[in-house]
């Protein structure tokens, strides 16, 4: 195929995902009511799974510094047309969150005729590695890192004559951000996986700047993460875990680059 022909597959599959994202978010705009109700406001009150489970485990070591989110804090909007815009937002990140699934295996394809046979075989669980892993990093900064920066941001005071009164679009930005910055993040060991097969990432070079990337696996996590210890060490540990599982996975692709090297030379 040529340049542009490849070109035109490729409009072919950002079309089709562009309208599985344009559908999903028709399906997240009609039922926004529910979602914000029961979905994006429920990290913000002492019920919520996360803080409740805190709050029985601060119990048990008597101390009421794990119960998250007890004061509440009120949600205003400032802009005529600002719960308008916020909800065709929250339609667009909605459908990009539902439909991910279904543009990693259009990713997939267009990727999958420059893949050797064998590649193939291997890669063939790509699709469901992805998504999964896009999922829990999802799952996890809504469950995790959400109800621990709206306990720290919205209860942050300087002063007792101030109250705050936080805009809904701030609140909705915060959470999205967050909760996209971690699927993302926990895509690492499908980035690693690429970049060993091309061979810009091999297992020795990351096991050689283990240290730096703790550093920067820190430093990420203080950006992403309310500052406070507990919850900057929440986010690192799984971090660190997927840094570990991305050196197993190099090691692998190493392994077998390397035995085809010495069957091609035998031969």
């Amino acid at each position: 195929m040529t340049f542009l022909e490849h070109l035109e597959v490729l409009r072919g599959h950002l079309l089709r995902s562009m309208a599985s994202v344009g559908i999903a978010a028709v399906v997240v705009f009609i039922f926004t009511n529910f979602i914000v109700d029961h979905i994006l406001l429920a990290p913000k009150s002492v019920d919520f799974f996360t803080n409740r489970i805190l709050c029985q485990l601060g119990h048990y070591f008597n101390t009421d510094k794990l119960c998250l989110n007890a004061v509440p804090f009120n949600l205003i909007n400032i802009e005529m047309a600002g719960q308008f815009r916020i909800n065709m937002s929250l339609a667009l990140y909605g459908g990009l969150i539902l439909s991910a699934p279904y543009i990693f295996w259009e990713l997939y394809r267009f990727i999958m005729p420059a893949l050797q046979p064998k590649e193939r075989k291997y890669s063939s669980g790509m699709v469901f590695y992805t998504s999964a892993l896009f999922i829990l990093g999802i799952l996890f900064g809504y469950y995790m890192i959400v109800p621990m920066t709206l306990n720290f941001l919205g209860g942050y005071t300087i002063s007792n004559d101030i109250v705050n009164q936080i805009n809904f679009k701030s609140y909705i930005g915060t959470i999205t951000s967050l909760i996209f910055a971690t699927g993302l993040v926990f895509e690492m060991p499908i980035l690693v996986y690429f970049l060993s097969k091309v061979g810009i990432v091999t297992p020795g070079f990351m096991r050689k700047y283990r240290k730096h990337a703790i550093i920067v696996i820190l430093i990420v996590a203080g950006i992403i993460t309310p500052p406070d210890i507990f919850s900057q060490i929440m986010v690192t540990i799984p971090m660190y875990l997927l840094f570990e599982v991305s050196i197993f996975i190099s090691a692998r692709i190493e392994k077998e680059r390397n035995k085809r090297e010495a069957e091609t030379a035998e031969e």
